[in-house]
């Protein structure tokens, strides 16, 4: 196979250089016709015969000048347009190098060879102008998440300052400043955990271990919620070794347990299950409800950061948005993957697969795997 493709290289590296040949040869041809034409005119007029040798010598001289003349005027003619396009390209290039994404270069087709790197341009720019928006966004919810809760504690805290509250009074504004103090703590943790994992460099140390165990211990610390809601809690996995990061993928079951817990009315269901694939290379775990469920529009884009499906809910549940996005990101450094099923007033039910055995991502492979992710995107 790999004999045929170097074979079909070469065939195709040789036609060029005959196709490039010919077209000289063509070329160089048609001006010494031309010069010799130009030459035989001049004799003519002049009753001029030089002996052969001389000919030979002004007529070659006759022709270099012509095609001088001609790339002369060629040039003369195409520096205007060539001074234009490259202007305008430093010109796009200086407006991206100041923050300004909103650049189009048109004519792409017109460039010839160029035509593909006025293309990378404008593709960059659109790519600049993504992320940029994404940050922007990033940061406006940044501050709206953190200017929530500090409104609350600086409106508490004065209203404390009052000699006419009750002890009762007193305790219950305590309590909600305590409340809104560890909100922020979680939303510092998640963005910093958010961050590390985002990065070439965060810990990943797999091992294995009891996957049905580990999902009952976290089913386990969230008895307290669910006990308190009167919802019913079924843990149903067979015994499963997996090799795996322990400490992250307990947050994944955390969170989608403590979701699945926090959007469950009184007297629901919440369930983990898991089945092994037929090659016994990887398992899926399935978390599901018989809670409020998730719209089709919303479904698209839960594991976006920030993004929350019910945000009156959400906040009076004091959810802020990332968590699922830890679940994603935590999903994908395992390699593997997460879906969700849900339908409104019908429940939802997570899927999450993963490989049984750790595979250690190189940072290169994480990098083209990112890339080949933006590419399906867009």
């Amino acid at each position: 196979m790999r004999a045929k493709w170097k074979i079909a290289l070469e065939e195709k590296l040789w036609l060029r250089v005959i196709a490039i040949a010919v077209v000289m040869i063509g070329g160089w041809t048609l001006y010494v016709s031309a010069a010799y034409a130009a030459a035989a005119a001049f004799y003519r007029m002049a009753g001029f015969r030089p002996s052969g040798y001389l000919n030979v010598v002004l007529t070659s001289l006759l022709g270099l000048g012509l095609v001088l003349l001609t790339a002369f005027i060629f040039g003369r003619l195409s520096r205007p347009k060539q001074e234009a396009f490259w202007n305008k390209i430093t010109q796009a290039l200086e407006r991206i190098a100041r923050g300004d994404f909103n650049v189009s270069l048109e004519g792409s087709r017109e460039m010839g060879p160029l035509g593909p790197f006025v293309d990378s341009i404008n593709t960059m720019a659109q790519n600049l102008k993504q992320m940029e928006e994404l940050r922007q966004e990033f940061i406006s919810n940044v501050s709206h998440e953190f200017q929530s809760p500090l409104t609350s504690i600086s409106g508490f805290a004065q209203a404390l300052r009052s000699d006419r509250l009750t002890a009762e009074e007193k305790n219950h504004y305590l309590s909600v400043i305590e409340m809104e103090c560890k909100r922020l703590s979680r939303l510092s943790d998640n963005l910093l955990k958010l961050t590390s994992l985002d990065s070439e460099y965060h810990p990943f140390e797999p091992r294995s271990y009891r996957l049905d165990a580990q999902l009952r211990q976290v089913a386990l610390a969230l008895e307290p919620q669910w006990l308190a809601r009167s919802l019913e809690m079924e843990i149903d996995v067979p015994a499963i070794v997996i090799e795996a990061d322990e400490e992250l993928l307990s947050q994944v079951w955390f969170n989608l347990l403590h979701n699945a817990v926090k959007f469950t009315p009184a007297g629901g269901t919440v369930k983990a299950s898991a089945e092994t694939s037929d090659d016994g290379a990887g398992v899926t775990v399935f978390i599901e409800d018989t809670g409020i469920g998730i719209a089709e529009a919303d479904r698209e884009r839960i594991f976006e950061r920030f993004y929350k499906a019910d945000k009156a809910r959400s906040r009076a549940a004091g959810g802020s948005g990332l968590g699922l996005s830890i679940v994603h990101a935590i999903v994908e450094k395992h390699r593997g993957s997460i879906r969700v099923e849900s339908e409104p007033g019908q429940g939802t039910r997570f899927a999450v697969t993963l490989p049984l055995k750790a595979r250690t991502e190189r940072p290169d492979e994480r990098g083209q795997a990112r890339g080949e992710e933006d590419r399906r995107d867009r």
